[in-house]
């Protein structure tokens, strides 16, 4: 396939020569003629390992070349990459001169192509950039429909520097978010015979998720660090400490956990947590990442709270408040919290949950729950459907496997908020709010 590419800074330059390596024939465009030297002459503009001999050797076989036109290149080829630089505004917004020029190029190209053409935007760029800014100024200049007359794709890279070719030859995922699935067909041939998922999404989630990675990469760099320091001030070899926790592929190197939704709670992370930070405190260790989750926790419960409360309906059932489903366990269950703050405001309330019966509550479990809410029997009720007859507004406060199957039970009118995604009901019920989607 003919692909252009804009852009021959690190990712564009790492693109071109592994494109051409599976066969495509590049085509790269900058406005730094330096570069451009460059690349014709073999060399990489950039230093990365095995780089330099990949472009030399895309370039003898006669399937790399650079220019600084840039309508030639969309002229001969069938997609664009374009892999400008996104830097930092100094407030920390992100900066699209660079990409508004080669979009605005890129669409007075079109403007004057007759065949079917895709741009595809590998530049790191937040939600709503190729819809709110990008798309627009494509169709503009050139004069076209996206979707329809030329395709729009988002495809982020996810390369490391010093091991970008290894990433490209073996990724963890191929990413494209698409305007058509013309387009989207066309950028996944790109990629044929590179091993690992290619996943199919809409434009904004593609967008999204190299975010969300870098973001998680930075919060793993941070707590290892303050985990470190920690040990550290402990005389504990943090270097084991983090080799141990590493190999559980279970639960902390693994999706658990990774399910946007409500607060956590229960007997352990909120308990471990507060003890772990008062150490660090008490031995002058700076943790501001441990710092902020209670607060981050305590924001999501206010958040709940808000969307509830916000429905301006007084009559809320709540449709299990154990702090996970299959347990009786209420100790720091963020729902407790939930019941209590609305006990307060002087909600209506009716609760159901299977696995709770305050007879068979003992110790500390039942200790925390007559603390909390000392009435809360009363407001107890042995069956879901009469959480159902009596609220206005239903809360899912836990994932129970009986509740996805309410939705024939439910009014119209019931406003259902849920805190766990029962997808059931998100799909078959059309007054539906999930807390983080």
């Amino acid at each position: 396939m003919n692909v252009s590419i804009f852009g021959l800074g690190y990712v564009g330059a790492v693109s071109a020569a592994c494109l051409a390596e599976l066969g495509h024939t590049i085509i790269g465009v900058d406005p730094n003629g330096d570069k451009v030297d460059l690349i014709n002459a073999g060399r990489s503009p950039v230093v990365e390992a095995e780089l330099e001999e990949l472009t030399r050797r895309a370039v003898q076989r006669g399937r790399l070349r650079a220019v600084q036109d840039p309508q030639a290149a969309v002229y001969e080829s069938e997609i664009t990459l374009i892999c400008v630089a996104t830097p930092s505004k100094t407030n920390g917004d992100l900066d699209f001169r660079f990409l508004e020029k080669v979009c605005t190029e890129i669409g007075t190209a079109l403007a004057s192509k007759s065949s079917f053409h895709v741009v595809v935007v590998r530049s790191t760029i937040l939600p709503g950039t190729l819809r709110g800014v990008l798309i627009p100024l494509l169709e503009r200049f050139s004069g076209r429909k996206a979707g329809t007359d030329f395709g729009v794709c988002n495809n982020p890279e996810f390369l490391r520097e010093g091991s970008a070719i290894r990433d490209f030859g073996s990724p963890p995922k191929t990413v494209i978010g698409a305007t058509d699935s013309r387009s989207a067909d066309m950028v996944a041939s790109l990629y044929e015979g590179v091993p690992g998922p290619v996943i199919r999404c809409p434009i904004e989630v593609g967008e999204m998720v190299k975010y969300a990675d870098n973001t998680w990469h930075a919060v793993k760099v941070a707590f290892a660090n303050e985990i470190g320091k920690i040990c550290k001030s402990a005389g504990v070899d943090s270097h084991a400490v983090m080799e141990i926790f590493c190999k559980d592929t279970k639960l902390n190197l693994s999706p658990y956990y990774l399910r946007p939704g409500f607060a956590f709670g229960g007997s352990c992370l909120p308990k471990d947590l507060r003890a772990l930070t008062y150490r660090a405190r008490s031995r002058d260790v700076s943790t501001p990442l441990l710092n902020s989750l209670m607060f981050s926790n305590r924001e999501q419960i206010e958040h709940g709270l808000s969307l509830v409360m916000g429905a301006g309906k007084k009559a809320v059932g709540i449709l299990g408040f154990s702090f996970k489903a299959g347990t009786d366990d209420l100790r720091e269950s963020p729902l407790v919290e939930v019941i209590e703050r609305l006990i307060g405001k002087g909600f209506d309330l009716r609760l159901y949950d299977r696995n709770v019966s305050l007879a068979k509550l003992t110790g500390a479990n039942r200790d925390y729950i007559m603390k909390a809410i000392p009435h809360i029997e009363r407001l107890m009720v042995p069956t879901l459907e009469e959480v159902l007859e009596h609220a206005d507004v239903i809360v899912i406060g836990n994932s129970a496997e009986e509740f996805a199957a309410v939705t024939p039970l439910l009014r119209p009118e019931q406003l259902v908020i849920d805190f766990v995604r029962i997808r059931q009901i998100e799909e078959n019920h059309a007054n539906y709010a999930g807390i983080c989607w």
